[in-house]
């Protein structure tokens, strides 16, 4: 069996970390128990570390909410980067929660977080990259990012 290197991968996607901010609340922003990793929820940020901002069903579109989520993602990615010094420890996506800044009559919740969803499975497959979900909607998220996303994957011990 040949081993993933998932951020070679990343590369060959044109996809670039971004820089995570420091955490101004009171959380850690991974944390192992056995053998699953629980990401804290990330925020959509560009590659620079700022934020993604806006209301979908308001001044942000489908497509610009869709690719927030997938700065979600990437930015969960590296937050696991920095825990584990590697991407290549994570076995499977296990759950995504997605949380969609949106106004009270949107609908598309599921399809903005798709956003983040096609990134994983684009990163390990359709059997380890697909978890289980929900896609929700909210009156408002911090500083008014358009997508705030956490996750749960299993990682391979050392």
């Amino acid at each position: 069996m040949i081993a993933v290197n998932i951020e070679q991968k990343l590369t060959e996607l044109g996809h670039i970390l971004p820089s995570i901010p420091p955490s101004k609340g009171v959380y850690k922003s991974t944390l192992e128990v056995g053998n699953l990793l629980y990401t804290s929820g990330h925020v959509s940020i560009n590659t620079d570390g700022s934020f993604i901002t806006g209301k979908c069903g308001n001044d942000v579109s489908d497509e610009e909410a869709r690719r927030a989520a997938q700065q979600c993602g990437l930015a969960i990615l590296a937050s696991i980067k920095k825990h584990f010094g590697s991407l290549d420890r994570i076995k499977r996506v296990v759950k995504i929660l997605g949380m969609v800044n949106a106004v009270p009559d949107y609908t598309k919740h599921a399809i903005v977080i798709n956003g983040c969803s096609d990134l994983f499975v684009q990163l390990w497959g359709d059997d380890n990259g697909k978890g289980v979900r929900s896609a929700v909607g909210m009156g408002s998220l911090p500083n008014n990012v358009a997508v705030e996303i956490e996750a749960i994957f299993e990682f391979q011990s050392t």
